[in-house]
């Protein structure tokens, strides 16, 4: 009996070491106007220990008695543990949401100066916005179009308001950019694009006997049909023999030619030929074996030289007497006019390919440069006009030959004293 109430002793003096130590505990961590009362919850006396261990003595055996002591122990110190986490050991408010970091669901208000927290509905949109759908997830983007108005049976405008006054008053500022750039193009700070000029190439040919056919065409001469014709007026041949380039042959021309051949000249774009005897001047088409497709009447007393438009249409022939034709095809075969310039022989007549000029050189060491202009309308007749005069060789053996540049208003002159002259204005 003595045992048992020693070790009852050992008990209370264990209960009141660890009651001692709660309320060490409680005050240290709040007053006493936090535990008033011995009803109030959490409240913890050493008489209620007394108390109940008394009470319990009372029971029916004694194992009951150490259960219930074992048992009210541990309460005892889990009441303890809770205190103390209550009190001393308290957690800080956590600073995640999930495993994201808090500070990643705050923005900075710059006008109120203050971090806002974003909800998660307004984290859902941001993240619809950044994918680049749409903010609301209710919203429909393929909802089918709902026309606001009817346009059937529909015969007045949406407006009918009044044309405003500022669409018939000229744009000011347009006006001074036109002005800005007429005086840039005036001063030349503005450069309009000109193409580059190809190198001109000529083709040089020393037989005066020989006859081409010029035509411009990528900076050289071209030979329309691979033809050309020479005259031969003594020998075995007598008459104008064809040579063809491109199966390198020669024949005569097929044609019987009435008197002695002077010279021929080829249509620029027709297959015709054009040959001058002394007293007239025929056209042969080569396509053709027959007689002569025209026959001019010059009425001169011998023909010298001949040359014709490059619009193919009218012929310039040049005689011995000093007299030159104008020959307008279209019109009749006489001449449409004669002019007399020279006192002494025409040696030859050329026409600018170009411009509207034609020249004539004689044996009187001149040539003359005349203005012919030709219409396209057929009703309107050639306009000639004589312009100048050109002196420049020695009066012996005169001017034997003139020729105009294919592009530029130059003619060269060839004389009897051995020197060819380049006449530019």
């Amino acid at each position: 009996m003595t045992k048992r109430k020693s070790k009852g002793a050992d008990d209370d003096k264990m209960i009141e070491s660890k009651s001692k130590n709660v309320e060490d505990l409680i005050n240290e961590s709040g007053t006493d106007s936090d535990y008033d009362g011995d009803s109030s919850r959490g409240s913890l006396n050493s008489d209620d220990f007394d108390s109940d261990i008394f009470d319990s003595e009372d029971g029916d055996g004694e194992s009951s008695q150490d259960d219930e002591l074992r048992d009210e122990g541990s309460e005892l110190d889990e009441a303890v543990v809770e205190e103390s986490d209550s009190s001393e050991d308290e957690v800080a408010p956590r600073n995640t949401v999930g495993d994201v970091p808090l500070k990643f669901c705050k923005i900075y208000d710059e006008y109120n100066d203050e971090e806002v927290e974003v909800i998660k509905d307004q984290r859902k949109l941001i993240r619809r916005v950044l994918k680049g759908v749409a903010p609301h997830a209710e919203f429909d983007q393929c909802e089918p179009y709902v026309d606001f108005f009817k346009y059937d049976d529909a015969i007045h405008p949406l407006s009918s308001a009044p044309e405003p006054k500022r669409r018939f008053i000229p744009s000011k500022c347009e006006a001074e950019k036109v002005v800005m750039y007429v005086r840039a193009l005036q001063e030349g700070l503005i450069k309009l694009y000109k193409p580059e000029e190809e190198r001109n190439v000529y083709l040089l040919w020393v037989a005066s006997i020989v006859t081409w056919l010029p035509d411009e065409l990528h900076g050289g001469i071209k030979i329309r049909h691979f033809k050309l014709s020479t005259v031969m007026a003594s020998g075995e041949t007598r008459g104008v023999v064809l040579h063809q380039l491109s199966k390198k042959k020669t024949q005569r021309l097929p044609y019987k030619i009435h008197g002695l051949s002077v010279c021929t000249v080829f249509h620029p774009s027709l297959s015709y030929i054009f040959v001058a005897t002394k007293k007239e001047v025929r056209v042969y088409n080569l396509l053709k074996t027959g007689l002569a497709a025209k026959k001019l009447k010059t009425g001169l007393r011998e023909i010298s030289s001949m040359a014709i438009h490059p619009g193919g249409d009218n012929l310039i022939v040049g005689s011995k007497e000093g007299k030159m034709c104008w020959f307008d095809l279209d019109l009749s075969s006489k001449p449409y006019k004669t002019l007399k310039n020279h006192p002494k022989d025409i040696t030859n007549v050329a026409v600018h390919q170009s411009y509207p000029l034609f020249a004539s050189c004689a044996e009187d060491s001149t040539a003359y440069v005349f203005h012919g202009m030709v219409y396209n309308d057929l009703n309107q007749n050639p306009l000639i006009v004589p312009l100048e005069i050109l002196r420049g060789h020695s009066s012996k053996g005169g001017v034997l030959d003139c020729k105009f540049h294919s592009r530029q208003p130059w003619l060269f002159t060839a004389g009897a004293d051995s020197i060819i002259k380049l006449y530019c204005h």
